[in-house]
């Protein structure tokens, strides 16, 4: 049997559930995520669109979409990020927002090479100063 993973916004307006595993765990330093998620980096996974559900709420969902496709959804009631698109379909979800332990590590640190200058990568990690190829 397949896994199941749940997520809600924080003000639980907006639900969700996903029938199978996260790919591709990943955290993003760039200046867009960085403002975006009002954090130093972004925490997000891939997901499978097909297998990925909104349960409660999408029409509580505000969208910003960037030029090149890529946007974020989020609840318009408390501001929480739930997702990430790709010109229109579901790409990923943030690990910040999932119920419970998601099974699943952030393997790679992307776009280091932008991060903020306050912030202090730890040892050891796996970073890339862009997208890798």
């Amino acid at each position: 049997m397949a896994s199941q993973i749940t997520g809600s916004c924080s003000c639980e307006a907006v639900k969700y559930s996903l029938v199978g595993p996260l790919k591709d765990a990943r955290s993003c330093h760039c200046s867009m995520c960085r403002r975006i998620f009002a954090a130093q980096a972004s925490a997000c996974a891939e997901v499978d669109a097909e297998k990925f559900s909104w349960i409660q709420g999408e029409d509580q969902l505000t969208s910003y979409v960037g030029e090149r496709g890529y946007g974020v959804q989020f609840c318009k009631h408390c501001g929480s990020t739930l997702s990430i698109v790709y010109n229109g379909f579901i790409h990923s979800l943030t690990l910040g927002c999932m119920d419970g332990d998601p099974k699943v590590e952030i393997d790679r640190h992307i776009f280091v090479g932008s991060k903020a200058s306050w912030e202090v990568m730890p040892e050891g990690v796996t970073a890339f100063e862009e997208y890798p190829e």
